[in-house]
């Protein structure tokens, strides 16, 4: 991998290698860029096959959070950590402490949080070298458990989806399939129960699917037996590339809203669904709630600051489907539109803001020079 290629071609600001021999700790810290503001992304820990894969990572997760904070409208670039290890056998205090020295070396470019790997109290141990990092416990100001505020923000999605498919925003007696049964699906399945909503649900892990059932009337089908489900509606929420050759043939679904992470396999699938008429909720944008969530701590944790602009999901899945006919592209380009267009306005603006200060200052020394 040629990096400065690859940081040239899609415009990265800055890449750090972190090492601490004491603690172990080896991690790359991506920084794609703060024109809106300094980068905020989550600490990853994971059994990399190689420190390549590793950068790699690193690199395409934090672009991918500059464009989920700007399409999210927060004043916030893009960045992220990734931690060469075993999370379950090669944390120590130490190791979180020296990476909270790297970002507090950093002075506020990058600000980390919770990911996949670590936890609440890996950021707790980040939090004692810096302040720079979010989702720490509720004892130190922080917001908690994200996940209900991220199913929030999918279900708003959904709605907002709905009415670009259906031309209501209800969901009352739509069947609606659901992928994957952790926090975040469980949380959604409570909003879509409590409207109305019939579900079909499926997981790999039995208990999750018996609490679903249980508690929200569901019918549990296989996992490979998903797609296939003559439904209205089919929200992804466990694993990624899941919309794929083999998925998409199947579906029934007129939409497609879920908090899974990079739920299509290419961006040829994406078009795929465009063709085919399915309403996509692009990803980054439906899920986004619980990073507008921690990124409130910024301002001292205010949750119903927060919970409003979760709400606003619904109106920025609205605003892509706008762009999506306007500009007769897919709704996932479309959704890189919005990001991209508040980020070439806010650069625009600030170029405008330096230049004008630069020709005050130089009035100003001609004026200092004359007199």
């Amino acid at each position: 991998m040629e990096i400065f290629k690859y940081m040239e071609k899609y415009d990265y600001e800055q890449l750090v290698f972190c090492q601490d021999e004491a603690s172990g700790l080896k991690a790359v810290i991506a920084i794609h860029d703060t024109t809106l503001g300094p980068a905020l992304g989550g600490a990853r820990m994971w059994t990399y096959a190689s420190e390549e894969n590793a950068i790699e990572d690193a690199l395409r997760l934090a672009r991918g959070m500059t464009y989920k904070n700007a399409a999210a409208g927060l004043n916030l670039g893009g960045g992220k950590t990734v931690i060469i290890g075993d999370p379950f056998k090669d944390k120590n205090e130490e190791m979180f402490r020296a990476l909270g020295r790297f970002i507090q070396g950093l002075n506020g470019r990058y600000i980390t949080a919770e990911d996949v790997g670590t936890t609440v109290s890996d950021m707790d141990l980040i939090h004692e070298e810096t302040n720079y990092v979010t989702g720490i416990s509720p004892a130190f100001g922080s917001s908690g458990n994200p996940s209900p505020v991220t199913a929030y923000g999918v279900y708003r999605g959904m709605k907002a989806a709905a009415k670009e498919a259906f031309g209501s925003d209800s969901l009352e007696g739509l069947k609606i399939s659901v992928q994957g049964l952790g926090n975040v699906a469980y949380k959604l399945c409570e909003y879509l129960h409590n409207e109305g909503a019939k579900l079909v649900v499926t997981d790999i892990n039995q208990a999750a699917i018996d609490r679903v059932v249980n508690d929200f009337d569901a019918i549990a089908v296989a996992p490979d037996e998903i797609y296939a489900q003559e439904v209205d509606i089919f929200s992804p929420c466990a694993l990624g590339a899941i919309l794929n050759d083999e998925t998409i043939p199947q579906l029934k679904a007129k939409v497609i809203a879920g908090s899974a992470n990079n739920q299509l396999k290419d961006s040829r699938h994406g078009d795929y669904l465009h063709e085919l008429g399915i309403v996509y909720a692009p990803d980054y944008v439906i899920n986004a709630g619980g990073v507008i969530n921690v990124a409130d701590e910024l301002y001292g944790y205010n949750r119903e600051r927060a919970m409003k602009r979760v709400d606003g999901i619904y109106d920025s899945i609205e605003k892509i489907f706008a762009i999506s006919k306007r500009d007769g592209i897919p709704t996932y380009v479309a959704a890189n539109r919005l990001a991209e267009e508040r980020i070439a306005r806010v650069a625009k603006s600030r170029s405008q803001f330096l230049k004008n200060e630069k020709k005050y200052f130089t009035r100003s020394l001609i004026y200092t020079v004359d007199t």
